[in-house]
C-alpha cells in the first residue's frame, strides 16, 4: 500500500468522510475539510505567534477537535507537537505536576497550547520556565482564514510522544515524518484499510496506540473516525460496542485497537442483554496490544460478542512500542490468534520456552502470538551478548526498519534497558519467534505493563523510600510471572511498618499486577559493584522458588 505524506489530507481533505468526537447527545461531527480548516486556522495563529520551525509545541487537551486540529495545525506551521495528557487521567495533582514539569524539562518546549480552565495552573507550573501558555481560542482568534503567510517549512520531526513511569519520569521519543509515515503505512496495509472502513476508539490520544494507531491512521486514510475519550469508555463500555453495530443508520466501525485491560473490562461490565440487536458481523480487525495479551480474556471476550456475529479471527494480538513509532508485529486479518505453551521455570535468556517433562499446572503459561512483523520492520530475539537466538529461544526482542524512531530528546534516569545500539533498537523485553510469529514474554525483571502502562522497579523504590524504607535493604523486581505482571518487593528484615507500607505502596503504584512483599534476611539482595541490585538474576531465583524469605501476608 502507497505512503500518504502526513499533512497531504490538508490539502485535499475528503467532504464525505471525517471525525465524530463523543457528546452527552451523540456525536459532535467534524468533516474533513471543516478540520481542515480548524487546523489551518491554528497554523496560522502560531506563524502570527512566531513559532519557527523545529519548535516544540506541548499540547494538552482532551479527545476533541481542539487537540487534534492542534495536532496538525502544529505540524503545519512547521513546528513540532508534544502530546501530553489532561490532568483527568491521573488520579493525583502532585503527581500529575511532576510529570508535566519532566515533560517540559525533556521537550524544551517554547508554547503550551492547553483548554482555557488549564491556563493559569499552567501558567503556574511552567512559571520561569519561558513557556508561553496559551489556548487554542486565543491562537485563532480573529483569523477567518489561512491567506496572507508564506507556507511554513515541514520540521524533520513530526511530533515527540513521552514513555513514562509511574513517578513522573520520562523519555521524549522523537518521531521523524519518514517514520511515521512508514508505520502508518504498514498499518493501512496489516489492515486493508480504505477509505471506507470506519474507525472507533476509546484510547488516549496523547500517546502512540492512541495517537498514531487510532487518530493518525484513520485521518491520513481519511476514514471515518469515532473517537470517544477514555472516561466514556470506563463508564459505558457498551457504548464503545454499540459502535460497531452494522445497523440502519450505525456507525458501522470495523476497525479499533486497544489493551488488554480494556477487553477484561468489556467483559466485565457488559451483559449479554446489553447488546441485543447488535449486527456485529462486519467488525473485522480489534488490535490488542500495549501489555502482554491473555488468551482467556480473548476467549471471554469473543465469546460475549460471538452472538452478534463477531467473528473471532478479528481480535489481532500486536506487538508494539513507542520507540519503533508503534507497531511492529501483528497478525494477519482472517486468521485465529493461537498460544505457545511455556514452562515459567525456565523464562531465562539463551533458553528454550518448550515446556519441560515435568512442567504442570501453574509452571505453564499459555502466551499469545503476535504475529509477523509488519511491511518494511524486521524483528530478532538476540541473547545477553547481542547474538541472534533460533526458533524457541528465549531472548531480547531487537526492531530494525523505517519505522525506528530518531531516538530520545532527553533520557531521564527511569531505569529502562531499552536503547538504540547499532542501527537497531533493543527493546528491553523478552520474547521468542516460533515459524516467522513473535511471542512476547514481557519485562525480566526491570518494569512491566500494567493496564497500558510501563511501570519500573525504580519508580517503585522511589516510592518506597519515601515511604520510610531504607534503599539499602529493598529491591523491587518486576516481570510476567504464572499470575501475569508481577511486582515483588523484596526487604532485607523488614520492620513491620516497612512490610505494611510495602503493600500501600505495591498496591498503588503497581495496582493491577500480582503485588508480592518478601521479608528476607540480610544480604539475600544481590547487587554490582556499583551498588545496583541485579534484578534479572533474583528475578530469576524468584521464577526459580530459590529466592529466601516469607511472603508478607495481604493483612499485614
Amino acid at each position: 500500500m502507497a505512503t500518504i505524506p502526513l499533512l497531504a489530507w490538508l490539502d485535499e481533505p475528503h467532504p464525505g468522510h471525517g471525525v465524530r468526537f463523543a457528546a452527552d447527545d451523540g456525536w459532535e461531527a467534524w468533516s474533513y475539510p471543516g478540520l481542515a480548516a480548524f487546523a489551518g486556522r491554528v497554523a496560522h495563529g502560531l506563524l502570527r505567534a512566531g513559532v519557527g520551525t523545529g519548535d516544540r509545541v506541548l499540547i494538552v487537551h482532551r479527545s476533541g477537535p481542539e487537540f487534534a486540529a492542534t495536532l496538525f495545525g502544529v505540524m503545519a506551521a512547521g513546528a513540532v507537537p508534544c502530546p501530553v495528557a489532561p490532568p483527568l487521567l491521573f488520579h493525583d495533582a502532585q503527581r500529575y505536576a511532576t510529570h508535566v514539569q519532566a515533560v517540559a524539562h525533556a521537550a524544551g518546549p517554547v508554547a503550551a497550547v492547553t483548554l482555557p480552565e488549564l491556563r493559569e495552573p499552567f501558567l503556574a507550573l511552567l512559571a520561569d520556565s519561558g513557556i508561553r501558555v496559551t489556548t487554542v481560542d486565543d491562537l485563532v482568534s480573529g483569523i477567518e482564514d489561512t491567506a496572507g503567510l508564506p507556507p511554513a517549512k515541514r520540521a524533520e520531526t513530526a511530533l515527540v510522544q513521552f514513555t513514562s513511569g509511574s513517578s513522573g519520569t520520562v523519555r521524549g521519543v522523537a518521531v521523524p515524518f519518514a517514520s511515521l509515515e512508514a508505520n502508518v503505512a504498514a498499518i493501512r496495509a496489516w489492515l486493508a484499510m480504505t477509505p471506507e472502513d470506519p474507525t472507533a476508539s476509546w484510547l488516549p490520544i496523547h500517546h502512540d496506540m492512541g495517537l498514531i494507531g487510532c487518530l493518525l491512521t484513520p485521518v491520513v486514510n481519511q476514514s471515518d473516525l469515532y473517537l470517544l475519550g477514555p472516561e466514556w469508555f470506563i463508564r459505558d463500555p457498551a457504548r464503545y460496542l454499540r459502535c460497531f453495530d452494522r445497523g440502519p443508520s450505525a456507525p458501522g466501525a470495523r476497525l479499533t485497537a486497544l489493551p488488554n485491560f480494556g477487553l477484561e473490562h468489556i467483559t466485565r461490565r457488559v451483559k449479554p442483554e446489553a447488546l441485543a440487536g447488535l449486527d456485529l458481523s462486519e467488525w473485522r480487525a480489534v488490535i490488542v496490544g500495549a501489555e502482554r495479551v491473555d488468551a482467556a480474556v480473548l476467549d471471554r471476550f469473543a465469546a460475549l460478542l460471538e452472538p452478534c456475529g463477531f467473528d473471532r479471527r478479528a481480535l489481532l494480538p500486536a506487538y508494539g512500542i513507542a520507540e519503533a513509532t508503534l507497531a511492529v508485529t501483528g497478525l494477519a486479518l482472517d486468521v485465529e490468534f493461537g498460544t505457545a505453551a511455556v514452562d515459567a521455570r525456565t523464562l531465562a535468556v539463551g533458553s528454550s520456552v518448550a515446556p519441560s517433562l515435568g512442567g504442570s499446572g501453574d509452571s505453564l503459561q499459555q502466551v499469545v502470538g503476535c504475529g509477523r512483523p509488519l511491511t518494511g520492520v524486521e524483528v530478532e530475539v538476540v541473547d545477553d551478548e547481542g547474538v541472534p537466538l533460533p526458533d524457541d529461544r528465549l531472548g531480547e526482542i531487537v526492531v530494525r526498519g523505517t519505522s525506528l524512531t530518531a531516538g530520545y530528546v532527553a533520557a531521564a534516569g527511569t531505569g529502562s534497558p531499552t536503547r538504540f545500539e547499532d542501527g537497531g533498537l533493543y527493546t528491553g523485553d523478552a520474547g521468542f519467534l516460533r515459524d516467522g510469529q513473535l511471542y512476547v514474554i514481557g519485562r525480566l525483571g526491570d518494569s512491566v505493563k500494567v493496564r497500558g502502562r510501563t511501570v519500573f522497579a525504580e519508580d517503585v523504590e522511589a516510592a518506597l523510600v519515601a515511604e520510610g524504607i531504607p534503599r539499602t535493604r529493598l529491591a523491587v523486581l518486576l516481570g510476567a510471572s504464572a499470575q501475569g505482571a508481577t511486582a515483588v518487593v523484596v526487604i532485607e528484615q523488614g520492620e513491620p511498618e516497612w512490610l505494611a507500607g510495602a503493600r500501600k505502596v505495591v498496591r498503588r503504584v503497581a495496582e493491577g499486577s500480582a503485588g508480592v512483599v518478601l521479608d528476607v534476611p540480610r544480604r539475600t539482595i544481590q547487587r554490582t559493584t556499583s551498588g545496583k541490585p541485579r534484578r534479572r538474576v533474583m528475578w530469576r531465583a524468584y521464577v526459580d522458588g530459590e529466592l529466601p524469605g516469607a511472603v508478607v501476608p495481604a493483612g499485614s
